[in-house]
């Protein structure tokens, strides 16, 4: 599974959005590997207009959802220690979503530069990174 951020729906939702990110973003989707959260959702959701809300609500609601769990906000905390301590600022979202898709040993797609600084300081970080064309894969080599 790969943890989809909420920068990828967005560039991949504009209309003259990042094109790499529409590609690779609907590869995710046809794999059926894509996975959202409830912050992901709240990102997403929450910035569309009236007419676009109800499908984007039916939309995440089909595709599998990873729960924020209390473990998900202990390991977040941590994390946000540890990045604080490595000298970094990060949103506390970014750290969040970090620390779930690292407890959920599940690959974290962004095209937000704050996971790849989280990702040198916590090695437990899987970033997903979007084959030839966009192409979805699996991560073995």
């Amino acid at each position: 599974m790969v943890l989809v951020d909420s920068s990828v729906w967005i560039a991949a939702g504009r209309r003259d959005g990042d094109l790499a990110a529409k590609v690779a973003l609907e590869s995710l989707l046809e794999a059926y590997e894509a996975c959202w959260c409830g912050v992901v959702k709240l990102e997403v959701v929450a910035r569309e207009i009236p007419a676009r809300r109800r499908k984007l609500e039916f939309f995440f609601s089909t595709i599998p959802y990873k729960p924020i769990t209390e473990p998900i906000w202990d390991a977040a905390k941590m994390l946000g220690w540890k990045v604080r301590d490595a000298g970094l600022t990060v949103p506390n979202n970014d750290i969040l979503l970090a620390a779930l898709a690292i407890k959920s040993i599940c690959r974290l797609y962004s095209v937000d530069a704050h996971f790849e600084q989280i990702a040198k300081i916590e090695p437990g970080l899987m970033l997903y990174t979007p084959g030839y064309g966009g192409m979805y894969h699996d991560g073995q080599e």
